[in-house]
């Protein structure tokens, strides 16, 4: 309280200087305090918090709800710092720590620092985009494996799954897989996230059809209804399967390492790749060949798709039997992706799990579709 009173009396009596100078005297009583006990307490912690506190007391006199909100801050930092020396030394590991300085740097220097601009054959490739769609995998990745250490295969990865899925259901079956290639005994709960990713693709095609054209949700009602039961149905197999064999004796105790920035760059690569195809094929045919182009779309992204069709019929040009089509289509590709990424991250054994959920959700869906 001292130090901060002084700082504020500080910016009263004088200028710039003034404080400078207060500022000054108070690092060298650190400083000093600091030589005398650094053989029983090397930290560093306490001396900066005084001089932190020192300069508090002088914003408050210009920003008093900022150094209000600074100085909770502090009091919080000071207050848990057992508990946060007992988690950087007991808790984290060191590829831990890694993983999170390697994923900062990613999604904090070359996310905001990637051009946000069409570039490249057909500008087709956004560099932004493919920086965002990295980051989106080794997120994904990482809840993944938080899930897992907290809650265990069985419940973690599915519920990690679910929730990945609304950010990309495809990114999910892959990085899914992917994990899976490294700790085959996760299979059960990898497979129960991938497919419960797929709910999440279900309501968030609804959600977009809805926001966009609400009338053409009666037409969509059934596909998605039946689609998105099947996904729940076959996901929750997996989720209360219990552990035999092989994963039985063999627990998992270590949960491998949070992502692989190799996986994910091969990933976002696949994706600009069909992007580029889809956009030149785009530009040879143009827009007259709308199956098409729902179909190469699709396989990047099924919302996408929707919310075009969606458009054109709010536009008035086409109509709602029309633009049902072009989003199954649309969805059909995107799943079919799905099976193909699920072979290339987790190989035969993970594909031949997560295929046949695919081809459940995708039979309901085309049976919605007969039957509405």
């Amino acid at each position: 309280m001292v130090c901060a009173l002084l700082g504020s009396v500080a910016v009263i009596l004088g200028d710039g200087l003034v404080l400078a100078v207060t500022v000054l005297m108070v690092g060298a009583g650190v400083l000093v305090a600091y030589q005398r006990i650094e053989n029983q307490d090397p930290g560093m912690t306490t001396e900066f918090a005084l001089l932190l506190t020192c300069l508090l007391g002088a914003l408050a006199m210009r920003e008093a709800l900022l150094a209000a909100g600074a100085g909770a801050v502090l009091a919080l930092l000071l207050a848990a710092r057992e508990r946060l020396h007992h988690f950087v030394r007991s808790v984290i590991t060191d590829q831990e720590l890694k993983d999170i300085i390697l994923f900062s740097a990613m999604a904090l220097i070359v996310l905001p620092l990637a051009p946000d601009r069409f570039m490249g054959p057909f500008e087709a490739i956004n560099p932004h985009a493919v920086a965002r769609l990295i980051v989106v995998v080794m997120a994904i990745s990482a809840l993944g494996y938080v899930a897992t250490r907290s809650l265990g295969p069985r419940y973690g990865l599915p519920l990690a799954g679910f929730a990945a899925g609304f950010v990309s259901s495809a990114a999910t079956v892959y990085a899914m897989g992917e994990r899976v290639s490294r700790q085959p005994n996760l299979m059960s709960g990898a497979v129960a996230g991938a497919a419960l990713s797929s709910i999440a693709t279900i309501l968030q095609m609804t959600v977009v059809i809805g926001l966009i054209q609400t009338s053409l949700l009666s037409a969509l009602a059934w596909p998605l209804l039946l689609g998105g039961l099947a996904a729940s149905l076959y996901g929750l197999v997996f989720v209360l399967r219990k552990s035999t064999g092989s994963q039985a004796e063999h627990p998992v105790n270590d949960t491998g390492r949070a992502f692989s920035l190799k996986t994910a760059v091969v990933f976002a690569a696949m994706v600009s790749l069909i992007l580029l195809v889809s956009a030149g094929l785009n530009a040879w045919f143009g827009t007259r060949a709308m199956l098409l182009g729902s179909a190469l779309s699709g396989l990047a992204d099924a919302h996408a798709t929707a919310a075009s069709a969606a458009s054109l019929m709010a536009a008035g040009k086409i109509s709602s039997d029309q633009a049902v089509t072009p989003i199954l289509v649309g969805l059909s590709t995107n799943t079919l992706m799905k099976a193909v990424l699920a072979f290339k991250a987790g190989g035969v054994r993970y594909a031949w799990r997560i295929v046949p959920g695919l081809v459940l959700m995708m039979g309901a869906v085309w049976l919605g579709a007969w039957i509405r």
